[in-house]
């Protein structure tokens, strides 16, 4: 609790003046005890001993400090738990406030100020920020954050994951931005630049040890449970959320990474630099930037590669996503290249479709000519499925489709009237009458019906009724030509005895 200066008067004046004990300070200043005792503490002055009283947990105490001496990080709960199994009755909110008193504190530990050279080092690591809501996607805003750990120069850049793939791009900005590149980078233990760690045996990543040999820098990562180590890249953090962050309005990730460029290179810079106090951090980057390495001529390729599958369904999916392709590559196994702002989708080293990158979930991105296509193409199929059912149910009509495009006729048309007809008079009729009309040299289907219903007529049949088929290829393409069935007349058959007249 914190008093003003006048009350700390009075307190002091009661107690030397007046000889009032700290309890009746209390009482009459309306101030806890503990208050009192504080300010007499900072006064110089030994706390005031108050005679011990009995305790309900003064049996267990031995136990308790034993306990304690042997697992110095033991919970209040647990030890609660275990001093109740022994017959404890008090409550457990007595015995946290108790146990607070007695439990060992750690030795606080003391490090040694950690000092680098120019060019020498620089630290990374990400922060969390907030969520960006795109579409039917939530995904984290997370921001890549590098320090020159002399002149305490900061590179900012924020993206939608926490991916290797935007790691790498941090990388290469940062190196760009600095027009150089550190001999050390120091990393905590994150999944993107440790794999594996056994004490000091390391398993690095090998995207990141690709990166280091381009840019020749030294991968570093700290003791694990030892941010001290790393502290400039920690504080850097800290001070991003809230001289930067902080009530910040920005339109999208671009607008805000335009805003964050800005401030590295404005606000930011200004300020004090804490290697040296009598330089801003501007000038302290204008000193160390000629010790950086010289960056190599071409940048390190930063495009997500990925091997992705085609269904039936002309898409592959991407970053929860679904791109079109054109439909010639289904059933195929293609490859996904893929910048902040671009997808690409290549069939060996051919470039089959290429799309704006979308950041939401479960969205369809599709070229329109990929779906034109598509749907040219199953028409055709139809059209020629349709020529085929034709052909196994009537083989002269090959002839009458030949004779009706000589002549310039709609084809479509004409395999659709002749599909009707079959389905009304059956394979056989239409078969005859396909090919009376082709006699009489009229290859269109208004000669086919004409010869189907005077043959028809003239078997005094009333007219047929139109079989509906259910609309699916696989049904109404189906063709069940009859089978003569007199094969089967010989089979089986024997006379009975009984029935001859003449058997005695």
């Amino acid at each position: 609790m914190t008093i003003s200066a006048d009350l700390e008067a009075k307190i002091l004046r009661y107690h030397h003046v007046e000889r009032w004990r700290v309890g009746t300070i209390a009482r009459q200043l309306g101030l806890h005890h503990a208050t009192v005792d504080r300010v007499l503490s900072q006064a110089g002055l030994p706390k005031a001993q108050r005679p011990h009283r009995a305790s309900m947990i003064d049996p267990y105490m031995p136990f308790v400090m034993e306990t304690l001496r042997r697992f110095p990080t033991l919970t209040a709960s647990r030890l609660y738990g275990m001093v109740t199994e022994r017959g404890y009755q008090g409550s457990e909110g007595h015995f946290r406030h108790l146990l607070a008193h007695v439990r060992p504190r750690p030795v606080a530990e003391a490090y040694h100020r950690l000092r680098t050279l120019p060019g020498e080092q620089s630290q990374v690591d990400w922060g969390h920020f907030d969520y960006l809501t795109i579409g039917r996607a939530k995904r984290p805003l997370m921001a890549f954050v590098m320090v020159l750990s002399w002149s305490r120069q900061i590179f900012l850049r924020f993206y939608p994951d926490q991916s290797m793939a935007s790691f790498l791009r941090g990388h290469v900005a940062a190196f760009s931005a600095f027009n150089g590149s550190p001999r050390v980078l120091l990393y905590d233990n994150l999944r993107s630049a440790v794999l594996e760690r056994s004490g000091d045996a390391i398993r690095f990543n090998p995207t990141l040890l690709s990166l280091a040999a381009h840019y020749r820098f030294e991968p570093r990562p700290v003791a694990v449970a030892r941010g001290n180590e790393k502290g400039r890249v920690e504080r850097s953090i800290r001070y991003i959320r809230s001289a930067f962050f902080t009530a910040r309005t920005w339109r999208d990730l671009d607008d805000l990474n335009a805003q964050a460029d800005a401030w590295c290179q404005g606000h930011s810079a200004d300020r004090p630099c804490p290697e040296d106090r009598a330089l801003t951090v501007r000038q302290a980057f204008a000193l160390e930037q000629p010790q950086l390495l010289d960056l190599p001529v071409n940048p390190y390729p930063t495009e997500e590669r990925l091997a992705v599958s085609v269904g039936k369904t002309p898409y592959v999916r991407f970053d929860l996503n679904d791109y079109s392709v054109p439909h010639t590559e289904v059933r195929k196994t293609l490859t996904v290249l893929a910048t902040p702002d671009r997808v690409r989708v290549l069939d060996g080293l051919q470039e089959v479709a290429g799309h704006a990158r979308c950041y939401g979930k479960g969205e369809q991105i599709e070229d329109p000519t990929h779906i034109e296509a598509l749907t040219e193409y199953k028409r055709k199929a139809r059209h020629h499925r349709s020529q085929d059912r034709l052909a196994q149910a009537a083989p002269a009509s090959r002839e009458l489709l030949v004779q009706a495009a000589e002549r310039g006729t709609n084809l479509g048309s004409i395999t659709a009237s002749l599909l009707r007809l079959l389905d009304r008079y059956g394979a056989s009729e239409l078969e005859s009458a396909i090919q009376e009309a082709l006699r009489q040299q009229v290859p269109h289907p208004n000669a086919v019906r004409i010869s189907l219903e005077k043959h028809r007529d003239e078997r005094d049949q009333p007219p047929p009724l139109a079989i509906i088929l259910p609309d699916k290829p696989k049904v109404r393409d189906l063709t069940v030509r009859p089978h003569d069935l007199k094969n089967y007349d010989p089979v089986g058959y024997q006379e009975d005895p009984d029935d001859d007249p003449h058997a005695e």
